[in-house]
């Protein structure tokens, strides 16, 4: 069973410095498991790793596709696998790096999307009906069909409940059996699990610096020639960051309101990674406030693999 090493977390709370930390202590190469650094150009936005950051070591699943190119757990999955297979050929360890859980755990277990018929016109037609039908009419329609995944999630993420609906009819199965079928697999490599963690109050101070910092090095006019030549309709242009300084763009509220949206959705994206990895995850977790420098973190992790 191949090796791989996990490190996940919240944003923001120095995922990518630690990890280049551990790949030059292991002889490591890194895969990003992050929805959103895969397009080209996103660049401030996603807070991509920067070419001098990586200090040499490969990353991959950065800078992939465009914006306009479809990219999901499934994709991500064959992608990964490929890339992790490459990494053990050079006798290297695969460090996987990121927030996005599901794209994770999809890895680590290699969960079967084959069953599925990709039918994207049933994720059309449910997306449409989100936007014109009254609140709550997709998630009743959860409710009615599985009881048991619609009381498990919050009635209001329409990602979810669109996902599970679309599932189901692409499929004929329930999405609570699906998953209860899902967790109970073994893991597909032998993982080394860890989580990165802070104080919640300190998070949030460097979710907002880092709000300010990405505005001041060009957040908006990379937005603004995003938007002109891609416009607001690929998945991409939904991420965080990019959905509120449309609105500016397009004059629907000035920059300071957008900005402080893009601070609190943050902050509210963080609070969901952190509470899905406590619940979907059994790992390591670590409070980098505990430590010194980056650099004892990744001695502590490599010590614990």
């Amino acid at each position: 069973m191949n090796k791989l090493t996990v490190i996940a977390g919240p944003t923001a709370c120095g995922k990518t410095s630690v990890s280049i930390e551990v790949a030059k202590l292991m002889g490591g190469e890194i895969i990003s498991a992050d929805s959103m650094q895969v397009y080209k150009y996103m660049d401030i936005g996603t807070a991509k790793i920067k070419k001098e950051e990586m200090q040499g070591i490969k990353h991959y699943i950065v800078d992939e596709l465009y914006p306009d190119e479809d990219f999901n757990v499934s994709v991500f999955q064959k992608i990964a696998k490929s890339a992790i297979n490459e990494i053990h050929k050079q006798n290297k360890m695969p460090i996987l790096v990121g927030g996005t859980g599901f794209y994770i755990n999809a890895l680590i277990y290699d969960i079967d999307f084959a069953s599925e018929n990709n039918d994207f016109s049933i994720r059309e037609k449910l997306i449409k009906q989100s936007e014109t039908q009254p609140a709550y009419y997709l998630y009743n329609k959860l409710l009615s069909t599985d009881k048991e995944y619609a009381l498990s999630i919050d009635k209001n993420n329409t990602k979810k409940i669109i996902r599970a609906l679309e599932y189901m009819e692409n499929t004929g199965e329930k999405y609570s059996d699906y998953n209860k079928r899902e967790k109970n697999k073994k893991p597909y490599y032998d993982v080394s699990f860890f989580i990165l963690n802070m104080n919640r109050d300190r998070l949030y101070e460097r979710i907002n610096k880092r709000v300010d910092t990405m505005i001041a090095e060009g957040l908006y006019e990379e937005v603004k020639c995003l938007y002109e030549k891609y416009g607001e309709e690929p998945i991409s242009m939904q991420g965080i960051g990019y959905k509120e300084l449309i609105k500016a763009v397009k004059g629907e509220c000035d920059i300071d309101e957008a900005v402080e949206l893009i601070k609190k959705n943050t902050r509210h994206f963080a609070k969901r990674q952190l509470t899905w990895f406590k619940h979907q995850v059994q790992g390591t977790w670590i409070d980098v406030e505990k430590f010194k420098s980056t650099e004892d973190i990744a001695k502590y992790i490599v010590k614990e693999i």
